[in-house]
């Protein structure tokens, strides 16, 4: 009679990416925020996983963690497996769905500059589907299976494209922009900001209205698209990207009061990881993209 020996459990796959992730990133606060889950969670589950093998992989202090020589030995191989298991889903749904692209973008490019883009896109590519998902910060491609990054100021990348700079300008209605002959009658307005883009208005100030002590004062939006919304309806002074707000500049629903704005240092750019999709697809909508014309 033959006797099958017990096969050791392999650990939780959500264990060990809870692990990789901590170790990589230096915390369980940064884990958590690139998994979506709690610090908890991610305590928890690496905690499970020190049970399960019998030893610890972190040293616990007030201040944080820090990687036991256990921890540190092992972090490269499991960095290059969950980079393999990345690789390994982007592969399967390219495979699965060869004409269908997944784009990852800032939700305010998103929904200003890529939007009113898409018809256009897809008129040039009818037979691919477009996914778009709007997240404040780039992703990490090499574990998300999104094809395309857009976004400002990110890392550029050797397959990514500039799509052009920008700037930075007070923009509101004609009928505010009547009040407004000089700088400082903004001092009478509300003053509209977006919370990621909180240093536009000091910006924009330091070179427009340099030593007036002026503090800008107004509604605040976590969505900047509400910002630009609310600016339309006449609520006050928004401090523009121009890129997104060109539509209404040349419309004239929207008005540039002041003849100065400021240039950022940071492109929109286009970018997808190197060695990623080399099927066409990806190359192509890049391509569409960084040709259409304002």
């Amino acid at each position: 009679m033959s006797v099958s020996p017990p096969i050791p459990r392999m650990p939780s796959l959500n264990a060990l990416r809870a692990f990789e992730a901590a170790a990589r990133l230096g915390g369980f606060t940064l884990a958590a925020e690139e998994l979506n889950v709690t610090p908890g969670a991610v305590a928890a589950q690496i905690k499970t996983l020190e049970e399960e093998v019998g030893a610890k992989l972190f040293e616990r202090h007030a201040k944080g963690v820090q990687l036991t020589a256990l921890g540190k030995r092992v972090l490269p191989d499991f960095i290059v497996a969950f980079d393999a298991l990345g690789q390994a889903v982007r592969d399967l749904r390219r495979e699965a769905a060869p004409r269908r692209v997944h784009i990852a973008a800032l939700p305010a490019l998103a929904q200003l500059w890529l939007a009113p883009r898409l018809p256009i896109v897809r008129r040039h590519m009818k037979e691919v589907d477009i996914s778009v998902t709007a997240m404040e910060t780039p992703p990490n491609l090499k574990r998300v299976p999104f094809d395309i990054c857009l976004f400002y100021g990110a890392q550029r990348l050797e397959n990514g494209i500039d799509l052009g700079s920008d700037e930075i300008l007070p923009v509101c209605t004609p009928g505010i922009a009547n009040r407004l002959k000089r700088p400082g009658d903004l001092r009478d307005e509300a003053c509209l900001s977006d919370t990621t883009w909180s240093g536009d208005w000091p910006s924009w100030i330091d070179a427009a209205m340099p030593g007036m002590g002026f503090a800008p004062r107004g509604p605040v939006f976590s969505l900047y698209s509400l910002a630009v919304q609310e600016t339309l309806n006449g609520a006050g002074v928004l401090m523009a990207r121009k890129s997104l707000v060109r539509p209404y500049l040349e419309s004239g629903e929207l008005i540039a009061p002041f003849d100065v704005s400021v240039p950022l240092n940071d492109a929109i750019s286009l970018w997808q990881l190197p060695g990623g999709r080399q099927d066409g697809t990806v190359q192509e909508l890049m391509k569409v993209l960084a040709e259409i014309d304002d």
